[in-house]
Order: C-alpha cells, then sequence, then structure tokens
C-alpha cells in the first residue's frame, strides 16, 4: 500500500496543481466583469483551497506545527480585518495584503539562500559537494530576484498603505534622490552578483536590507494622485517574486499563480497609466502637479439643494460621476436612494467611472455595487463619453481631475493629455465638493468656473441628503 502511495502520490500532487491552476485563470476570467467578478473570487478561492492542501501531503514538509499554527492564525486575523474594514478603506487593504505576499516571496528566498538551496537542486548522485557547489545557477538568480522584487514590494506597498490611511499626507524627496536612488539600485545588484560567487551571510542580509531601503526610496517621493498606479505596479512586483521563489521551490502552484498575479498586474499597471496619460518613468521619478498652467478665470457659482433637485427631477437625462469625495463621506448608500427616486419620476440615469477614480482601479464600482447599483447602470469612460453633449445634468461628486476639462485644453497643464470624463459637454453640470480647493494634481478645474456648472458645496453625503430632501419636497 505504502508503495503505491508512494508512486502516485506525486501524480495526484501535480494533477491537484494543474487543476488549480485551471481555477485561477476561470477565476481571473470571471472577475473581468462585475456580473461574474464575485463567482470569481469563490472560483480562485477554491483554487488556493486546494494548492495549499495539497501542499501539506509533499515528502519533505517540515516543522508541521508551526505551518500549521501561522495558517491557523493568519486565517483569523484576514476574516475579522475583512469583515471589520470599511469599503472606502478597501485599498489600503489591497496595498497592505499585497505588502504581505512581496513580503512573504521575500522571506522564502532568504531561507532559501541561507539552506545553500541545497534542498531545491540535488547535487549530481554519489558526489559529495558543498551546498554551494549544489546550486544551479538559474535557481539562485530567481531567489535573489524574488528576495530583490518581494523586499521592494513589502515597504513600497507599506508606504503605500500609509499615504492612503492618510499618516503619510506628504512627498518625501530631497535634491538628487533619482541618482541616490540609482546608485542604491546598482549596489543591491551588485550584491546579487557577488552572491552568486560567494553566499556569505553578512552580504545576504545587506542585500535583504538595501531591497527594502529601495522600497522605500522608490515610493516616498510619490504623490497621492499616482497612487493607483504604484498599487498595480507593487501587485506585479509581489506576483512575480512569488513565482520566481516558487522555481526556487520547484512548486508549479506558486509559479502559475504567481505569473498570472504578475501579467494582470502588468497589464493594470498599464492601463491605469494610459487612463492618467502618464507614463510609468514619470509616475517612478516625476511629480504629478509639477506645473500649474494657465490661470482660470472668473467665479465659482454656488446652487441650493433645493434647486438642484428640480433641475435633476426634471431632466430627461443624468450622469452620476462619483470621487474619491462620496468614497470619504461613505455616501453610496443615500447616493443610491436619490438614484432611486430620479428613476420611479422616469429620469434616465447612468454613473459614470473614470478607470483611476478613487484610491485604486475598480475603487467606485466596489462602492457603487456595495451600494445595490444595478451593473447596467454603470458605464465605463469609453463607453460613456458620447454621451455627455446629450446630457441634461451631470452631477460630479467629490470628482476632481478626472473632469478637469484643461486635460483637453491646456497644453501647459500638468494633466494635459489625460483622458477625462467629457463632463463639461453636459449641458448643465453640478459639483458637490467640500470646498474650493484643487484635486491630487494641485491645480484648478476650469469646469467649476464654467457657465454652465454650479457648486453644492458640503460633505457629500450631507449634500445628497439635501438632494433627497428637495427631491421629496417636489
Amino acid at each position: 500500500m505504502m508503495d503505491f502511495i508512494n508512486e502516485y502520490l506525486p501524480v495526484v500532487i501535480k494533477l491537484a496543481y494543474f487543476v488549480a491552476a485551471i481555477l485561477f485563470i476561470t477565476g481571473l476570467r470571471r472577475m473581468s466583469k462585475p456580473g461574474t467578478a464575485r463567482g470569481g473570487i469563490v472560483w480562485a478561492g477554491i483554487g488556493m483551497l486546494l494548492a495549499t492542501v495539497v501542499t501539506f501531503l509533499l515528502p519533505d514538509m517540515h516543522n508541521m506545527v508551526l505551518i500549521l499554527a501561522a495558517l491557523a492564525s493568519s486565517t483569523v486575523l484576514a476574516w475579522v480585518s475583512g469583515r471589520k474594514v470599511a469599503m472606502t478603506d478597501m485599498p489600503q487593504m489591497v496595498a497592505l495584503y499585497n505588502g504581505m505576499g512581496g513580503g512573504s516571496a521575500a522571506f522564502i528566498g532568504m531561507i532559501a539562500l541561507f539552506n545553500g538551496m541545497d534542498h531545491v537542486t540535488a547535487c549530481e548522485a554519489g558526489v559529495s559537494l558543498n551546498a554551494h557547489d549544489c546550486i544551479s545557477g538559474v535557481t539562485l538568480w530567481f531567489a535573489l530576484a524574488g528576495v530583490l522584487i518581494g523586499g521592494v514590494s513589502l515597504t513600497g506597498s507599506m508606504i503605500a498603505f500609509g499615504k492612503l490611511q492618510g499618516w503619510i499626507d506628504k512627498r518625501y524627496a530631497f535634491p538628487g534622490q533619482q541618482v541616490f536612488n540609482a546608485v542604491v539600485a546598482l549596489i543591491t545588484i551588485g550584491l546579487a552578483m557577488y552572491l552568486t560567487v560567494d553566499m556569505n551571510p553578512t552580504v545576504i542580509w545587506l542585500f535583504f536590507g538595501l531591497s527594502l531601503v529601495l522600497g522605500l526610496l522608490m515610493t516616498l517621493p510619490i504623490g497621492g494622485a499616482d497612487m493607483p498606479v504604484v498599487i498595480s505596479l507593487y501587485n506585479a512586483f509581489t506576483g512575480l517574486a512569488v513565482s520566481f521563489e516558487g522555481f526556487v521551490l520547484q512548486n508549479e502552484a506558486m509559479i502559475i499563480a504567481g505569473m498570472l498575479v504578475g501579467a494582470a498586474g502588468t497589464l493594470l499597471t498599464k492601463l491605469m497609466a494610459k487612463a492618467m496619460n502618464r507614463k510609468l518613468t514619470a509616475v517612478l521619478f516625476k511629480t504629478l502637479g509639477a506645473g500649474s498652467g494657465d490661470a482660470i478665470a472668473g467665479d465659482m457659482k454656488e446652487i441650493e439643494a433645493q434647486d438642484a433637485a428640480i433641475q435633476m427631477a426634471f431632466a430627461d437625462r443624468v450622469i452620476i460621476v462619483p470621487g474619491y469625495g462620496m468614497a470619504v463621506a461613505q455616501a453610496q448608500h443615500k447616493l443610491w436612494e436619490m438614484t432611486e427616486m430620479l428613476l420611479d419620476r422616469g429620469v434616465d440615469v447612468k454613473f459614470a467611472i473614470h478607470p483611476v477614480a478613487g484610491r485604486m482601479p475598480g475603487h467606485m464600482n466596489v462602492l457603487l455595487a456595495e451600494a445595490g447599483v444595478p451593473y447596467d447602470l454603470i458605464e465605463d469612460m469609453e463607453d460613456i463619453n458620447s454621451q455627455f453633449h446629450q446630457t441634461d445634468v451631470a452631477l460630479v461628486i467629490g470628482a476632481n481631475d478626472v473632469v478637469n476639462p484643461v486635460a483637453k485644453t491646456d497644453p501647459q497643464s500638468p494633466i494635459y493629455g489625460m483622458p477625462i470624463l467629457h463632463v463639461d459637454e453636459a449641458k448643465n453640470s453640478i459639483v458637490i465638493k467640500r470646498g474650493k480647493g484643487t484635486g491630487f494634481a494641485g491645480i484648478q478645474n476650469a469646469l467649476f468656473f464654467a457657465d454652465n456648472n454650479r457648486m453644492l458645496y458640503g460633505d457629500a453625503q450631507d449634500a445628497i441628503g439635501r438632494l433627497i430632501q428637495g427631491l421629496k419636497a417636489l
């Protein structure tokens, strides 16, 4: 019986990893559409559960008590934090968990380096060699790359978490920082090359430490406006690090899952950068909002909630543009309540979503879904921009740079060329905003000064509450 198990167990494990990979891919595919996203998460979760359980069948598993204890404690922490975290804080959680994944990959690589990776690549049969001689050169580079990328993702994601949480509210830069960062990166790579010749424990720790420092140096100068791109980038980093360490451990599930995350994160980073008309090098090495553009003449014209409610109630078509201000105020539920009242009056209402609205990709979609907004009322920027010129009222809630028309008109503006929602083409627009401040890019919004625009000042939840009262009074 034992001989049968020993013979076929490796085949069962490989087959289970293959099934898990299919579940990962199927889950990721289903996540591409709002209607099937929830099911996609379940499919991918089942795949991860299968891969985790099967891993315990590997014959060389050690420290089972510690592994089970870590698994149990982390599961409880994740369950509790996942249920308690507010939907508006989800970007911070994504950044935090992403950093944890990168850190885990980095520590796997560190353990492999300290163990000489003799548990990965066996020596030639019958030949007695030391640990370093047993190392495959390719495998060693995978381990080193996983430590470097995972370390950068760990500390970089932690800084992103701090910025999103509001604990780090400014950029930290100094003259010549990019040159200094490049020197640190070259030294780190140089240490990695040295470790291919001599795996000195002191050098291993120094290499790991500089990887962490590099993540800090890369992320601290980046402003909040670029956080969606940064989160996507570090998501890709974490995936690559996990995949590299999968090669080190010869674990097919880690390789496939890491590659999927890395590829998806890379594509998402490209899409986010394109949505902001920003090159990735500009995100990492330049400041959004470095220039001010042309001055804007005129005044912001205020409107009372009752008048705004009347305007929307008697409109044929209304487009609502949610932004981070709605997320901060947690106003999505009141917004849907107001939308239902407009729909009951026969008004055609749509929601327009900019790819980088909020603090992470899909932030607005998640909030609206939480409030129960049907998927068929939510449209992406590319699909809805052509409809603004036929819209009676465009209601902007806490969005700024993504509706700023200077992106189309002012070549001197730092956001010039950035794709925006064409709110300025609507017959009338109403902007809910707490004050007269600028957005993340640090520039004035020409939409706010337009003749056909009115400002409804106040917290988003309070302002929408006043609109609801106005609609009820009609």
